[in-house]
């Protein structure tokens, strides 16, 4: 979920903390006003800041050869703001055209050029279905789920040091993941196990630290949990907060493979593994050093904000979320989600994410992934807490989470100015990398 996805929804759920569901009918206080519009309009998409995001997390994928920016822009000039199909369409053929050229390339024996496009035809294939998920049995999601995973393996193998698919034994399946190992040596290196949030994928780390990663002598396990992108697309599998029983199978499974040194294994968590891998951390022991980009402490707390409930009726919402009916506030959500596009598009996929059957079964599932009542103080390892300046999604979250820190922990902060203060510093994959793994490197020594 992007930074400014229940910005929106805020506004339309403003009526909320008001509503007889929150006990009390006094007006709510000056810090529930509505959300100040943005300073300046963004060059793509101006009145959609969902599908700007988006782009801009295209965008980003070009520093590691994920994107062409003409690619890019070309194709975003021929989408209709707010038009899912349009969406679709657009990214779905700029996708077969890349990979069909990689196809070409390969039969005439040009690895690296075939390498080259089947990376950025992986990463357009996975955002043509982005926004079709109230819908998960449309035939047009599992196309592009398949031919993202195909494309992406396909540049896997074309890597001077291919990149390993493996399945990761999890309760009564797997878990699929990519082993990026700097070389075949099997000479013991530090290890960073990591994974994405609510809605990218283990392909998409590619971008995100596997690769920088590589660069700096550190192999990788990058892998995609319940409720992510591959096991929800294959099997339907959702959400679960207890996340150590996610991870302790993948820490378990990467101590049996080559070059990796079990003194060193480093774990990131991306927006929402912001708040998972502190969770996971917090039971999994064998854990050196933790990265949560960006923080976050309670998951709740971000949809409360988000519909800004005063803080003397938290008790009062979060009970209403879970009451078996709840009427006013199902009418305020169906309204938020037909007067927001993006609030239409975070409850849907949050609802298929999570496995719940109302967009009010989303928001009370969402209550139960923080780090509260002395979870986040139990977390022992080093832990860095990644803060970029105009994450308004998560907005305070980095700071509540590492003022629980009782680790020795540190917090790097992003700025606009630098480019870098979007959401998991969108945009600004080298700048981030670099901090996080100098981090890493200076801990881990």
């Amino acid at each position: 979920m992007d930074r400014r996805t229940l910005l929106e929804l805020g506004v339309s759920l403003a009526a909320m903390a008001t509503s007889t569901f929150a006990v009390a009918q006094t007006p709510p206080p000056a810090a529930a006003a509505a959300p100040k519009p943005l300073a300046a309009k963004p060059p793509l998409f101006p009145d959609d800041v969902q599908f700007w995001f988006e782009t801009q997390r295209i965008f980003g994928n070009a520093e590691y050869g994920g994107a062409l920016f003409g690619e890019v822009l070309a194709t975003s000039s021929r989408i209709k703001a707010g038009d899912y199909d349009s969406w679709y369409d657009e990214w779905n053929a700029t996708a077969d055209k890349v990979a069909k050229e990689g196809a070409d390339q390969l039969a005439r024996g040009h690895r690296v050029s075939a390498r080259d496009s089947f990376l950025r035809a992986s990463t357009y294939y996975f955002a043509s279905e982005f926004f079709l998920h109230a819908n998960p049995k449309d035939p047009r999601v599992m196309r592009a789920y398949k031919l993202s995973v195909e494309t992406y393996k396909q540049s896997a193998a074309l890597h001077d040091q291919p990149i390993k698919h493996v399945e990761i034994p999890y309760e009564n399946t797997t878990l699929p993941g990519y082993l990026h190992l700097v070389d075949d040596s099997g000479r013991p290196r530090p290890t960073l196990i990591m994974h994405t949030g609510f809605d990218g994928s283990v392909e998409e780390m590619h971008f995100s630290g596997a690769r920088a990663g590589v660069e700096r002598g550190y192999n990788v396990l990058a892998f995609d949990g319940p409720g992510q992108y591959g096991p929800l697309h294959r099997e339907g599998l959702v959400f679960r907060p207890d996340w150590e029983k996610v991870v302790t199978p993948v820490v378990d499974f990467a101590l049996k493979q080559p070059g990796i040194d079990p003194k060193k294994i480093a774990y990131m968590g991306i927006s929402l593994g912001g708040v998972l891998a502190p969770r996971a951390a917090a039971f999994e022991k064998r854990i050196a050093a933790l990265v949560a980009n960006d923080g976050l402490y309670d998951y709740g707390a971000v949809h409360r904000a988000a519909a800004r409930v005063p803080p003397d009726r938290y008790d009062a919402f979060d009970a209403s979320l879970r009451a078996e009916h709840a009427p006013e506030v199902d009418r305020a959500l169906e309204a938020a989600m037909k007067a927001s596009p993006t609030s239409r598009w975070a409850i849907t996929h949050g609802m298929y994410a999570t496995g719940a059957k109302t967009p009010r079964g989303y928001f009370a599932k969402a209550l139960e992934f923080n780090v509260k009542d002395g979870i986040a103080e139990k977390i022992s390892c080093p832990t860095l807490v990644l803060d970029p300046e105009d994450d308004l999604f998560f907005k305070g979250q980095p700071q509540q989470l590492f003022d629980h820190l009782t680790c020795r922990k540190t917090m790097i902060h992003f700025s606009n100015a630098e480019g870098a203060g979007a959401h998991c510093q969108v945009g600004a994959s080298r700048l981030s990398n670099a901090r996080i793994f100098d981090w890493l490197d200076e801990t881990l020594a």
